[in-house]
């Protein structure tokens, strides 16, 4: 199945001094946030790629260009550095689409712009680029798949330490709860659609705000309830986080390294409502 990631965010709020990297390509490791999020979906079996690039778009097309795979499998070097045999691999095997779809395009628009290269498939895959989980993604799809919906998001809860103020008459405190503890879910940024979804999509829309809620209007959209690992790289901390999570091998996201069945469940939450 087909995977367009947007890859045209800023990253400005994780920057340090002048690096002019996009969002996408901010590295977790030797290896920039696009890669983990390819290598997960390749761990499913999905590894035809449609980057829809915005700014930086050379940064990324660069090193894919010059990419090596010795930086991140084993490898043997003989005849004096002459040979090099790779025990493993990973992106040997993957096709990826470059796609320019402008510099400052919204998320539905950066869809529409792309939408030639998903060919005749009924559905495909989507994210913004910058997020990580564990979630089971061929149990998801084959949710979607026996649905009519357009389309489904991964819904997660609100994360972070905010507590939520519950105010009585005369602006009295009455008491305080965790937002985690508040039957809310929010966009969790992976999404399974089908074409039909462009039929709500218009030009220089939003794919959230106008598509989204088109569908949801229409009793075909889903929200996949996950309460299993995720995590977004917005900000220096939560890069920072990322960072310490690789470091020290408990990576969730890095299903590829432990083995899992692709089609496991264990050890999460996870229903369809």
């Amino acid at each position: 199945m087909k995977v367009v990631l947007f890859c045209g965010g800023y990253g400005l709020r994780m920057r340090v001094g002048e690096d002019p990297r996009p969002k996408p390509m901010m590295p977790i490791g030797s290896r920039p946030v696009l890669w983990h999020i390819m290598r997960y979906y390749a761990h499913f079996g999905h590894k035809e790629f449609i980057l829809a690039l915005g700014y930086g778009a050379h940064v990324v097309k660069d090193y894919f260009l010059e990419y090596r795979e010795t930086a991140s499998n084993d490898f043997v070097l003989s005849d004096g550095g002459r040979s090099v045999e790779l025990v493993t691999h990973d992106i040997s095997d993957w096709r990826i689409t470059f796609a320019d779809t402008g510099l400052n395009t919204q998320i539905g628009e950066r869809l529409r712009r792309v939408r030639r290269y998903l060919g005749d498939d009924e559905m495909f895959l989507a994210h913004y680029g910058d997020v990580l989980t564990d979630a089971p993604m061929n149990d998801i799809i084959e949710q979607v798949r026996g649905t009519d919906a357009l389309g489904s998001l991964l819904a997660i809860k609100p994360p972070g330490s905010f507590h939520v103020v519950h105010v009585g008459d005369d602006n009295r405190v009455t008491g305080f709860q965790e937002a985690t503890e508040l039957p809310l879910r929010i966009n969790g940024g992976f999404f399974v659609l089908r074409q039909g979804i462009f039929d709500h999509l218009g030009e220089g829309e939003d794919l959230v705000g106008d598509a989204f809620e088109r569908a949801a209007q229409r009793g075909q959209l889903l929200a996949i309830p996950y309460d299993g690992f995720w995590k977004p790289m917005d900000t220096l901390k939560e890069r920072a986080e990322l960072e310490d999570l690789n470091r020290t091998g408990t990576a969730p996201w890095a299903v590829w390294r432990d083995g899992v069945e692709p089609t496991s469940t264990s050890g999460t939450s996870f229903v369809v409502q």
